[in-house]
């Protein structure tokens, strides 16, 4: 990853797939990860990074920021279908599906790394057990997927929001990036709305109720879990679908 400011063993981007690896990254995995060629990008909020119908030749790792993947109905109306975190590649299924069946978009100010498709199958052939990694993060994406289906068809709003925080947290803690269950948060209610399927009035007086119950507070665009515990109840939380080599979504060592 030309112009990286982290060595391999602090990169959000190595965290995130030693976070995922059925084994420990050895040091020339990690250092092959940071040698990507990377063509990296800044992106404003709410900025299309990729967009439904592209036949893309490279994907994307997100370096910093947040990103959201989507869906349009033929009349405009947009369901997100994932937020993606960063160390994430949201699109890596481009190396084999041709055409793009979903846009994504920045939420906040992101930077991305591009990666040329021909610079991942040498990486694969130089390092198959990478191939592996990459691989099994491609099946958790469908799993958050499938656990996201779940949540909005069959949960209720309040728990809905709740598990949607508890998702963040874990996922962001996996690489390093929520210090005492802190995280950003800067999706807007409108936002929020079209991740979770109800309207914005309906989120506000969620968050609300969330915060009399003592569970979370958000202030500066910053999530911020007042109770762990009462949290994942309400949130019928069981972070298994993450797949993480912690069993508990704790944050793993940096060794």
């Amino acid at each position: 990853m030309t112009g990286s400011l982290h060595p391999p063993d602090t990169h959000p981007f190595v965290r995130k797939m030693e976070s995922i690896a059925l084994f420990p990254l050895s040091r020339e995995e990690r250092a092959a990860l940071c040698a990507l060629p990377m063509h990296v990008a800044r992106f404003d909020a709410y900025q299309d990074i990729v967009r439904e119908g592209d036949r893309p030749s490279r994907c994307f790792a997100l370096l910093e920021g947040f990103v959201a993947a989507y869906k349009t109905t033929p009349s405009g109306k947009r369901q997100v279908m994932a937020y993606h975190v960063v160390g994430d590649v949201p699109d890596l299924q481009s190396l084999h599906l041709k055409v793009l069946d979903n846009s994504i978009a920045t939420v906040s100010p992101s930077r991305i790394g591009f990666v040329e498709h021909d610079a991942l199958r040498v990486l694969f052939r130089e390092q198959p057990k990478l191939l592996e990694v990459f691989w099994r993060s491609t099946l958790i994406d469908a799993a958050l997927v499938r656990e996201w289906m779940l949540n909005i068809g069959r949960r209720e709003a309040y728990t809905r929001l709740a598990h949607l925080f508890c998702e963040l947290i874990t996922r962001l803690d996996a690489v390093g990036l929520a210090p005492e269950r802190t995280c950003a948060m800067p999706m807007t209610q409108p936002e929020l709305a079209d991740a979770l399927g109800i309207t914005p009035v309906h989120v506000n007086r969620t968050m609300r109720d969330l915060k009399a119950a003592g569970l979370v507070t958000v202030r500066g665009r910053r999530l911020t879990v007042e109770d762990w515990e009462g949290l994942k109840a309400a949130a019928e939380f069981d972070p298994a679908y993450l797949h993480l080599r912690s069993e508990d979504g704790a944050k793993l060592p940096t060794s």
